[in-house]
């Protein structure tokens, strides 16, 4: 419909918006040499004028509402089509997201493939996530390939914020990991040390060197695995079990690490190019299969179990699922899922930070001659440390806290927005996944003086003296804060301040390559070492002589 069409501002509704005069001349067609002929009746050509009018004017009005309440998103780094930033990122997750963070600011969002990201990097908005909204982002999403999990949907660690997520926890809390039964288990934990101590008495006696990493792997799967089976331990039977679980946990963890960003986020993530999914479901199902027999051996034994006799995890499970009116019926699955949780966050915490203690100390000899000189003052020299020392050692504690700070077990803690909601005046959609990344915040140079370097003494300072593992000052979190924080982490603090303490206590450590400058320690996503820490153990105290 070809019309004349001179634009002009009027005001509709307290809006300036732009109309429009339609110039239809009917009596005289030569009157203005700008008017176009209309071949159409007077009445037809109105009605034409009205609906167009109306139509135009709708979509102005859209055009400013939308205006008004479009979306403020977090800001992101350009992104390239399919892929989004996975060419910015490294193996070294958490490093390329700090190095991001820089650019983009303390929340940025991501996108690795088809799947978007917001990244908290800063110690004030962690605090509004894990604290003030700690409601909204109480759930977890699944990591890595969850395509190819045997247990999908039986995660305790990667549960919906929900009833079943508040059963296990409540569980957790109250029997499974309750301070009294960590107090039970306080001979394991000492028993196994011993264990680790002979063994390195016995390599530095024949003059051998030790793959250090793998004994203090070895360690904590030890003490977990009785902590779960208990008395049953004692028999070569379940030892021989403990080191085929350990096995098959390994090789699951091993398979997932063989993932890169771009298997597990990429536009063709689904269709396995490298065989990767293929090998970790094949171990899940062997694991699965080696759980199924414990698990009938277990239920076999119960009729002869007193009532009296203290109970392990695997006791405290299994009562639960045979309970017909427990809160939550669990199942096999869950029980399987949570058993094999425990024992992979023995290794990916309690053993990575151990290994990053003692290559830091190794490579720091006035830093491991200052702790032991206070073992030494505190302990004497006529027996171990114990667990019961270690209130007394504070520059132990603070050898600890500095490892936990630069080396992180979980480098990025994983939070799901449940709603809407806005933070540091961005708009977050339900359904947003969250890394918040706390090797950025622990390495913040705004928090912490000189924070790349590995220096003890700052946690003896009066700013950072008060700063302990539970989460409550929001520039230090190696295990987390708010609900989903972890819940091992009193246990874990008991193994590792006394293994490391008994390390330097009874050994002087030589690498094995002499050419050897120093030790790396990974940077990536689980904070592992580089390479084994492979060193020679030197006796100076010999706690059973």
């Amino acid at each position: 419909l070809p019309l004349a069409i001179s634009p002009s501002l009027d005001s509709l509704s307290g809006l300036s918006c732009l109309s429009f005069s339609f110039l239809v001349p009917i009596a005289d067609l030569t009157s203005s040499k700008e008017s176009v002929y209309l071949p159409y009746s007077s009445a037809f050509t109105k009605r034409s004028i009205w609906v167009i009018s109306t139509l135009v004017v709708r979509f102005i009005i859209r055009i400013f509402t939308n205006n008004s309440t479009k979306s403020r998103p977090p800001p992101s780094p350009p992104a390239l089509p399919f892929i989004g930033h996975l060419h910015l990122l490294s193996s070294t997750l958490p490093k390329s997201l700090q190095t991001l963070a820089k650019r983009c600011g303390p929340l940025m969002k991501i996108r690795m493939g088809d799947t978007a990201f917001v990244i908290v990097s800063d110690a004030s908005t962690a605090e509004k996530v894990l604290k003030v909204h700690d409601v909204n982002f109480a759930s977890k999403f699944e990591p890595g390939p969850a395509q190819y999990l045997v247990y999908r949907g039986s995660s305790f660690v990667n549960s919906p914020y929900g009833p079943y997520w508040r059963f296990m926890k409540k569980l957790c809390i109250t029997k499974l990991f309750a301070g009294s039964q960590l107090d039970r288990f306080t001979y394991i934990r000492e028993q196994e040390r011993m264990k680790l101590i002979k063994f390195l008495l016995q390599r530095s006696v024949e003059g051998e060197s030790c793959n250090l990493s793998l004994e203090l792997e070895a360690l904590t799967n030890r003490m977990i695995y009785r902590m779960a089976m208990g008395k049953r331990c004692t028999s070569q039977a379940y030892s021989d079990q403990a080191v085929e679980i350990r096995r098959l946990i390994r090789d699951i963890m091993e398979c997932g690490a063989k993932f890169s960003l771009i298997e597990v986020y990429g536009p063709l993530k689904n269709l396995d190019l490298f065989g990767n999914g293929k090998r970790i479901k094949d171990a899940f199902l062997r694991y699965d299969q080696k759980l199924d027999q414990i698990i009938q051996e277990y239920e076999d034994n119960r009729m002869n179990i007193s009532e009296q006799e203290e109970k392990d995890v695997m006791d405290i499970l299994l009562d639960t699922y045979n309970d017909t009116n427990a809160e939550i019926k669990l199942t096999k699955d869950h029980i399987k899922y949570f058993f094999m949780e425990i024992l992979m966050a023995a290794v990916d915490t309690t053993a990575t930070t151990l290994q990053s203690a003692m290559a830091e100390l190794i490579n720091r000899p006035q830093i491991f001659k200052k702790l032991r000189k206070e073992i030494h003052t505190v302990v004497g020299s006529d027996r171990l440390i114990k667990e019961s020392d270690v209130p007394s050692l504070p520059y132990l504690q603070a050898v600890l806290k500095e490892t936990l700070r630069l080396h992180p077990p979980g480098p990025m803690h994983r939070r799901t927005c449940t709603v809407d909601c806005k933070l540091n005046g961005y708009d977050i959609k339900a359904g947003t996944k969250f890394f918040v990344n706390v090797y950025a915040i622990m390495r913040d140079p705004n928090e912490w003086n000189d924070p790349d370097k590995f220096l003890p003494e700052r946690f003896l300072e009066p700013d950072y003296r008060l700063i302990d593992f539970k989460g409550q000052d929001f520039r230090y979190l190696p295990f987390g804060s708010g609900r989903r924080a972890c819940l091992g982490s009193s246990h874990a603090s008991f193994v590792m301040h006394a293994t490391v303490g008994s390390l330097v206590q009874c050994f002087d450590w030589k690498l094995k390559d002499e050419n050897e400058a120093g030790i790396d320690i990974v940077t990536g996503y689980t904070g592992a070492l580089a390479r084994p820490l492979v060193c020679y153990p030197i006796i100076r105290f010999d706690p059973f002589n």
